[in-house]
């Protein structure tokens, strides 16, 4: 097990972070992810949609406007195919980053491209048709493969099934994959299932219940039947309300575990927005041992397409309530152009027992073609 914060997050953060969904344009008013991308649970490929509306909501400077044609910036590749893909989607996901860690007795400083992918999909009536290829550092090793492929159908009731690899739906879906309510629950980028999952998307429900024989990358008898549902109610148009539940069967390797959660998303205005997110994590074991974790983030957007945001965590260990690790992450999230995404992000992590703290600073340029 990693012990120090500051070398987690090194190991996180050398994993490809997909283009995640924002839940931070809530204050927008769209609470759905598929507004905007094909996935069901966010992040990965935008639609024709979610192309246009992050250049004339988004973008500092990428809104057309009487005097200026809205141009093709927002299209793949800035339209080079022109309409010749039809009801083909493309997108290249291009992440070059500088990671610099500093903890006591150590230091680290790292470039690299944290991730390089192709994604398509295609709608055909009431399926959709969705895979994507990429480059991923692990470790010293660079693999290349497709980290997502599903096929998936809605009906016109909003009955809809899902089959193939993806991310299980639970809570918030962060884009920091390090999150303790992401990476300490099993829902990091490596964590995809094969797997089946029902859905049912009404005007004010929407509910995602999968199932599996485990995680698609599982080693050395890691893999175990994985289950998770998630509930989402919108309360109001800026006002939601998620309750979840996730549960792994046991594996050669781990105990049967599992979690509980409930998160709250609110945007008292259309530049400040809201989440808090709260686990129960369970295992098998002497006992029954428990542990929790806790997340708030807090978005405001200063001027279009600039946004600070800061999230104190915490998460606890195992049969020890005191132990754990709490975090506050500050980040400058700058979006100047279309799809032109600069993050600079600032981790202190403090071990609740020992009290030695972890410095990580993540900058980070997001180009999504």
């Amino acid at each position: 097990m990693i012990r120090t914060p500051g070398l987690a997050i090194c190991v996180l953060a050398t994993a490809a972070a997909n283009a995640g969904a924002e839940p931070t344009f809530l204050s927008r008013q769209y609470p759905r992810c598929t507004n905007c991308h094909f996935s069901p649970t966010g992040g990965g490929l935008l639609t024709p949609y979610g192309r246009a509306l992050s250049r004339e909501e988004l973008s500092t400077s990428g809104r057309s406007s009487a005097s200026r044609e809205p141009g093709r910036e927002h299209e793949s590749l800035y339209g080079i195919f022109g309409d010749s893909l039809g009801g083909l989607a493309l997108g290249v996901d291009l992440r070059p980053s500088r990671l610099d860690v500093r903890g006591r007795g150590f230091s680290s400083t790292r470039n690299l491209l944290m991730n390089a992918e192709l994604a398509a999909a295609a709608r055909l009536g009431q399926w959709t048709v969705y895979a994507q290829i990429g480059r991923q550092p692990r470790g010293d090793d660079v693999r290349v493969r497709s980290f997502e492929h599903w096929v998936g159908y809605e009906s016109d009731t909003g009955l809809g099934a899902r089959a193939g690899r993806f991310l299980p739906a639970y809570g918030i879906k962060l884009p920091d994959h390090t999150a303790l309510t992401r990476a300490a629950l099993g829902l990091d980028n490596d964590d995809q299932v094969y797997g089946l999952e029902l859905s049912f998307n009404g005007s004010r429900h929407l509910v995602q219940v999968s199932l599996g024989p485990g995680r698609a990358d599982s080693v050395d008898g890691g893999r175990a039947f994985t289950a998770s549902g998630r509930w989402q109610l919108d309360l109001r148009p800026r006002v939601v309300l998620v309750a979840s539940g996730l549960y792994r069967g046991a594996s050669d390797l781990d105990p049967a575990s599992g979690a509980l959660g409930i998160a709250l998303g609110t945007a008292p205005t259309p530049r400040l927005t809201l989440w808090t997110q709260a686990d129960a994590r369970f295992r098998d074991g002497a006992g029954g041992d428990r542990a929790y974790t806790l997340l708030g983030e807090l978005a405001l957007e200063l001027y279009r397409g600039i946004w600070l945001k800061a999230s104190p965590q915490l998460r606890t260990e195992f049969g020890d309530a005191s132990a754990g690790v709490f975090r506050v992450n500050l980040a400058l999230d700058l979006l100047p152009r279309t799809h032109w995404n600069v993050v600079v992000s600032y981790y202190h992590d403090r071990e609740r027992q020992s009290g030695i703290t972890t410095k990580t600073l993540l900058a980070q340029l997001h180009l999504y073609l």
